[in-house]
């Protein structure tokens, strides 16, 4: 796959993100990189390795899923909302 301006300018619209004109040549450079990486990658003769191999022999812990609170988090978050009541953003009404 080869990284060039129209894939750039097509990354930008689907990721909403905009590419100042100064960074886009090096924006360029360090993709074309990262997929020639992976590129090497899809070379590697991977015949006769279990797909579910894994370096550790033990299974993965488990834990019991306990929900938790911190209020000074959500006190810090909400401090930089223009609007906010009672732990919540207050937003525009967009339905009519």
């Amino acid at each position: 796959m080869k990284v060039d301006e129209i894939l750039l300018q097509r990354l930008e619209k689907l990721s909403f993100l905009q590419i100042p004109e100064e960074n886009r040549i090096e924006m360029i450079n360090q993709m074309s990189e990262i997929v020639s990486f992976v590129d090497n990658l899809s070379q590697l003769n991977t015949d006769g390795i279990n797909p579910t191999f894994s370096m550790e022999n033990t299974a993965t812990l488990l834990r019991e899923d306990i929900g938790t609170v911190d209020r000074s988090v959500n006190d810090d978050i909400l401090a930089h909302s223009p609007h906010a009541q009672d732990h919540f953003f207050i937003v525009p009404k967009i339905i009519e």
